[in-house]
């Protein structure tokens, strides 16, 4: 893929936020926003005391690895300890080997996957995700750590703008999310990554999916145990790492978010 004017750079949109999902960021058995910061705050702070040379790379590594936590959700994946923040407003995480950081030197090459893959990798997103879409999730999300679990959930963004163009009978104009109520509409529902009360919180799970070692499987919700049909939400459900104990948890989950649908519509379609 090569960028094109039109191309919309998910990893660095602009100046408010970043993502860093592919680098593992997510994927600490760990990976709640405190646990996150304090990682990617020592590890700034950290970087130029120890590295005055290419030399001293391999020091930063093994200090970084043995002072945290390594538990991880899926073996598979790597997390790496070159993450940081790349602002001193702690808006942006990114690598901190990229040569924008270092006045121009490439520093990748040590990195576990290495310069090549790491500068020439686009996530799933990229592809699946149209340009309506990419555009709405950049112009409402200004969070680092919201943004990047949004921003790789290709089912949770597809099938909330799926719901409200269903209604709308066509597709919501990202330009117009940019302003208020929209953008605090649009902002409330993916927040629910957040806040969801019906997530499951066991450590291996993370939206859809749940993990075994080096094994992973997407999860499925038990609609005939629960004696309900299966639901229209069901993949924003998964998106959200859901788990129903009772039928009524899962009725009162599906008001919740035919609320926000209903919200966004109205709202829209009051602003046409």
């Amino acid at each position: 893929m090569k960028p094109e004017s039109s191309f919309i750079h998910l990893c660095q949109p602009d100046s408010c936020k970043s993502c860093g999902a592919c680098c593992g960021l997510y994927n600490y058995a760990d990976s709640s926003r405190e646990s996150l910061l304090h990682r990617l705050r020592w590890r700034t702070a950290l970087f130029p005391e120890i590295v005055k040379s290419p030399d001293d790379l391999d020091h930063f590594s093994s200090l970084v690895r043995s002072s945290e936590e390594q538990a991880r959700r899926y073996e598979v994946i790597y997390c790496c300890e070159y993450l940081g923040f790349l602002d001193a407003g702690e808006k942006r995480v990114g690598c901190l080997l990229h040569p924008l950081q270092n006045n121009g030197t490439d520093l990748r090459d040590v990195s576990f996957y290495g310069r090549e893959l790491c500068d020439g990798h686009f996530c799933p997103s990229y592809t699946y995700l149209t340009r309506e879409e990419k555009q709405a999730l950049v112009f409402v999300l200004e969070d680092w750590y919201l943004y990047g679990l949004c921003i790789t959930d290709i089912d949770l963004v597809k099938s909330y703008f799926r719901l409200v163009s269903d209604r709308l009978l066509t597709t919501p104009r990202p330009e117009k999310l940019k302003a208020e109520p929209l953008r605090n509409l649009v902002q409330k529902f993916f927040e629910l990554k957040l806040v969801w009360p019906y997530r499951d919180p066991a450590v291996n799970r993370l939206g859809k999916y749940y993990f075994d070692g080096s094994q992973y499987m997407i999860d499925r919700i038990d609609y005939e145990g629960l004696g309900w049909k299966k639901s229209r939400f069901d993949s924003i459900f998964l998106s959200l790492s859901s788990r129903f104990p009772r039928r009524e948890d899962l009725v009162t989950a599906e008001q919740i978010l035919q609320g926000h649908i209903d919200a966004f519509v109205e709202a829209y379609s009051a602003h046409l």
